[in-house]
């Protein structure tokens, strides 16, 4: 029994140890894990919203320049809002029916925004930061109206 209490009293101290390190190794990946899912919601929403206030502006332009102008200075608001990386933002139109002149009265419009989400604290070391980022891609459509005056 003396053996057992001697080995009893050499543990003092190691619970608080034991539960710090338990605590350091489950808490760090948990908070890279939550920080993460944050920056990928809030880059997908922008990507959400850029392709659907992009063609809500160009379906509702008076003429095609402006339009353009109205998709541009909305995709650059909602890419700066979101903070999403200007250069790896990726923009398509598509008017259906196919060879409709793309904004076109009576067409379906289909905006469509790609970009890639970089993961948090991946080095470029490699190419590590490329490799592992996140596709992600959003797209909205509007019906132009019949009687929009540029077309």
């Amino acid at each position: 029994m003396r053996r057992w209490s001697r080995w009893v009293k050499n543990e003092d101290g190691s619970a608080a140890l034991e539960f710090i390190t338990v605590g350091l190794i489950l808490l760090v990946p948990l908070v890279y894990l939550i920080a993460t899912l944050g920056i990928i919601q809030e880059q997908t929403l922008g990507v959400e919203a850029a392709a659907r206030h992009t063609a809500r502006l160009i379906a509702q332009a008076s003429d095609p320049e402006s339009a353009g102008d109205r998709g541009e200075q909305v995709l650059a608001a909602v890419v700066e809002e979101y903070g999403l990386d200007p250069e790896s933002v990726e923009v398509s139109l598509v008017c259906t029916p196919v060879g409709a002149e793309c904004p076109a009265a009576g067409a379906t419009l289909t905006v469509t925004v790609r970009t890639r989400i970089e993961l948090p604290l991946m080095p470029s070391v490699l190419g590590l930061d490329e490799s592992t980022a996140i596709p992600v891609e959003a797209a909205s459509v509007q019906k132009i109206s019949r009687l929009w005056a540029g077309g």
